[in-house]
């Protein structure tokens, strides 16, 4: 039987689009949104409504705070929520009809599955991320729907992940540096994609060698190591709360072809900020 993490990455996939597609990035600079990452902020945060810096660095949790404060709260005096609403389902619709049309042919049954697991898993403080986004009313089209509840259910994993680097004593930054000595991510595509000064990034490394989770040379230990796989499984068992309601072998292989043709698009850069391994072992560019 497929996993959570084989879920995850067909899920987590689908929903990138609305970060790296032409559609998207178009859609939110039509919006009045200024570059990338205000477009990023302000299309993830807008089911939250027009909240503040503090609000979105908490529940992201994983980017430095003076990088949200370029993006919140000026990014509401552009536009509203709502039709940021709208634009980043509809660019992401877009953007998955071009680069996968098979996403036209998933199974109508598959996106009710979807929504039944979402709906079937309750709204709390907990899961803020994924209450904001399921209480979202439903799309008319039903590839703007899957796309919606692709992005439902990853923020609940997400929300779940944030719990789990909590429990284990770490921030944003720390976490970063930890997934990049674990992993062999090359630091500046997490730090600088993050917003982490060098400073700030030399302080969270100096936390990790105090804890011995990494070398003063900056290689993993077998505590470190030990550590994230914690936190990965810890998150992986918090996702199963909404997998769990989900027949994952279907949704695998409904998913499955869609998410090959994004891989395979370009698409998404591997490696990423997110940590998404591609789907078949492909990599872009």
């Amino acid at each position: 039987m497929a996993n959570a993490r084989q879920v995850w990455t067909r899920l987590e996939t689908l929903h990138a689009v609305t970060y790296f597609a032409p559609e998207s990035r178009e859609a939110a600079t039509g919006c009045g949104l200024r570059g990338f990452w205000m477009g990023y902020f302000a299309f993830r945060a807008a089911p939250l409504g027009a909240v503040g810096p503090e609000v979105v660095t908490a529940a992201f949790a994983n980017f430095a705070p003076a990088m949200v404060e370029r993006s919140i709260p000026d990014a509401w005096a552009r536009a509203e929520p709502a039709a940021l609403l709208r634009a980043r389902r509809t660019a992401a619709a877009a953007a998955l009809r071009r680069i996968a049309p098979a996403v036209d042919r998933v199974d109508t049954g598959i996106v009710a599955a979807l929504t039944d697991a979402v709906l079937g898993v309750p709204a709390t403080p907990e899961r803020g991320l994924f209450a904001a986004n399921r209480a979202l009313a439903p799309a008319a089209d039903v590839v703007e729907v899957l796309w919606q509840q692709c992005t439902t259910l990853r923020e609940h994993r997400g929300d779940a992940h944030v719990d789990a680097l909590h429990a284990a004593g770490l921030d944003g930054c720390e976490a970063h540096v930890l997934f990049a000595a674990d992993q062999g991510v090359p630091e500046a595509v997490l730090r600088d994609n993050r917003g982490w000064t060098p400073m700030e990034w030399e302080m969270a490394r100096a936390a990790l060698v105090n804890r011995r989770l990494v070398t003063a040379t900056g290689a993993v230990t077998p505590a470190g190591r030990a550590l994230r796989a914690a936190v990965e499984a810890a998150t992986d068992t918090g996702a199963e709360e909404a997998f769990g309601r989900l027949d994952t072998d279907a949704v695998v292989r409904a998913l499955d072809p869609v998410a090959r043709a994004v891989v395979a698009s370009g698409l998404i850069p591997f490696p990423n900020p997110m940590g998404l391994p591609p789907v078949g072992g492909a990599r872009s560019g």
